[in-house]
């Protein structure tokens, strides 16, 4: 199949990213309603919605999440209809977190509607940076694209940083808590602690290529972290400023030594963490910034993260 007979439909914001590291933004005909980058892709045809409220608080939205799932497959909707109209040669979703995309089970239902086509379904289940490599490479051979090139410059950004990192003594190595959700707490798992050891940090809770863990308070007291960063799931930079002032009202949040430092950390976790794709490799950046900034100047500061008690409220 030609570039120009293919008709992709992506369904997760990373898959669509990578369709456009590739260089096939232009043969994209339809997306999640989360996808957003690169910027032409907002004004296609949103091919899923959401089954809850996203707004409101993180206790709210876990409430929510936790009693859909009880009776739903996932927390999103495929548009069946936008998709037989679409008519796709292609169509790539995950089969990971059902809170976080339409489940793979769903995807593959409203295919099976779809009797005058029969696209051919791509399911990513990264759960470290190999196996984001692993699936561009994968992307790319279904697309017929060259992935192996893209790969090459992405790994050689890694190379660069971690080239300089090796070197840092475990004791110059600062522990860092990484927050993916803050009411009720959540650590970062699967790649995160992975990038944070590249970044040249000791990263705490999270196991690489696990699934992000459940903490309490007591946890996080009693690891007591040189650093922390919040990367809440969806939020992007002024959301997770939000999210981190409420959670500052906790009565243990003072007690924490990187708070009285002024060693916590706001990013846009919904652009660049959370999503496994090309922009991990930003991610990455990002961490070695805040970790080490006598060696590392990306220009993301105030862009991609802010220190949490330079940034006002409100």
């Amino acid at each position: 199949m030609t570039h120009q007979q293919l008709k992709i439909v992506s369904l997760l914001p990373s898959a669509t990213e990578i369709v456009a590291g590739l260089g096939l933004t232009d043969r994209l005909v339809g997306r999640s309603h989360e996808c957003d980058y690169p910027l032409p892709v907002i004004d296609l045809p949103a091919c899923t919605a959401p089954k809850l409220d996203p707004e409101g608080s993180s206790q709210e939205i876990h409430d929510r999440v936790t009693e859909l799932m009880n009776s739903a497959l996932s927390v999103y909707e495929v548009k069946n209809e936008l998709l037989k109209q679409l008519q796709p040669t292609h169509i790539i979703t995950q089969d990971q977190c059902d809170v976080c995309a339409c489940s793979l089970h769903e995807v593959e239902a409203a295919v099976g509607e779809m009797v005058s086509s029969r696209p051919q379904i791509i399911s990513l289940q990264p759960t470290v940076l190999s196996e984001v490599w692993a699936d561009i490479i994968r992307v790319g051979q279904a697309l017929n694209a060259d992935a192996e090139a893209v790969v090459a410059k992405l790994q050689a950004r890694v190379q660069e940083i971690t080239n300089q990192t090796e070197g840092i003594a475990q004791s110059d190595r600062p522990t860092v808590a990484c927050i993916e959700w803050s009411s009720p707490l959540m650590a970062a798992g699967n790649w995160i602690p992975e990038l944070v050891e590249m970044a040249g940090g000791r990263s705490l809770f999270g196991k690489v290529g696990q699934h992000s863990p459940w903490l309490n308070w007591q946890d996080l007291i009693s690891a007591n972290p040189d650093i922390i960063i919040f990367m809440p799931c969806g939020y992007d930079l002024d959301r997770t400023r939000e999210d981190a002032a409420n959670l500052s009202n906790h009565p243990n949040w003072q007690k924490l030594p990187a708070v009285q430092s002024g060693k916590v950390y706001l990013t846009d976790g919904n652009s660049f963490f959370n999503r496994p794709g090309p922009r991990l490799v930003d991610s990455l950046e990002i961490l070695a910034e805040i970790l080490h900034p006598q060696q590392f100047q990306f220009g993301y500061q105030n862009k991609a993260w802010a220190q949490a008690s330079a940034v006002p409220v409100g």
